[in-house]
């Protein structure tokens, strides 16, 4: 919601701009340099707003991309359908500040190696996207309770239809992860975004038990020293660990 009121005051500052200058110099600002403009504003009060870094790119290229799509002069019923569409994939990405993050095999075959190979695990993947690693992790240990957690509905469906079409023992639960109890897991993983490390670090400590055990990839939790570093890639991010 705060960038969509950013974006809106972009507007209307752009707008004070254009008219300021025609007033002052007697030149029309164009649509292109107009878009520029509040593009560079967005970003920048972005910025100044700390908002997640994702948002920066978005912020500037949004005015551009409303232009671009304009000229085309496309059917209103394709704007609806990737309205529809983008509100399905990302849902409420703005309340969570958690965007799509894909991961990768290197960092499902790190993320195997440190599970515990005594006994069955109880794991959960909590913004399991697309699926990928809980498939993975499944088939790795049918022994074990293997589960993703997803808020955005396409990326929930997706995952679940993958799960149906290969009889994975996976399980994916469309819900928030917030609302989870983690003491009911033996390990948990996110890869969310620097914006969620903090609650999620207080989650963890208040709710898993001893000898569970937390794992990140890419992003840390301030202030607290991770027991196990991993580097799934050469020269790619981290993936953390903290045990309880």
């Amino acid at each position: 919601m705060q960038a969509l009121i950013i974006q809106c005051a972009s507007f209307l500052l752009t707008i004070l701009v254009m008219r300021g200058i025609w007033v002052l110099a007697g030149m029309q600002v164009t649509i292109v340099v107009a878009a520029l403009l509040q593009g560079t504003i967005a970003a920048a009060v972005s910025f100044w707003r700390r908002l997640a870094p994702w948002w920066l790119p978005m912020q500037f290229l949004f005015p551009g991309a409303l232009i671009a799509m304009h000229s085309l002069s496309l059917p209103p019923g394709i704007f609806l359908a990737l309205f529809v569409f983008l509100l399905g994939w990302y849902w409420t990405t703005f309340r969570t500040q958690v965007p799509f993050y894909p991961s990768g095999l290197a960092v499902w075959e790190a993320v195997a190696g440190l599970l515990p190979v005594d006994r069955p695990v109880r794991f959960i993947d909590i913004g399991s996207g697309l699926g990928g690693l809980v498939l993975n992790l499944a088939a790795r240990r049918p022994e074990s309770t293997i589960s993703g957690i997803e808020l955005a509905p396409l990326p929930w469906l997706a995952s679940w239809l993958r799960a149906w079409m290969v009889r994975s023992r996976g399980r994916f639960i469309r819900g928030d992860y917030t609302h989870l109890d983690f003491a009911q897991y033996d390990v948990v993983f996110a890869y969310l975004s620097p914006a969620a490390m903090p609650a999620l670090g207080e989650k963890s400590r208040t709710e898993m038990r001893p000898g569970t055990l937390l794992l990140s990839y890419e992003f840390s939790i301030p202030g607290v020293v991770a027991d196990v570093i991993v580097t799934p890639q050469t020269h790619g991010p981290i993936l953390y660990a903290w045990r309880f």
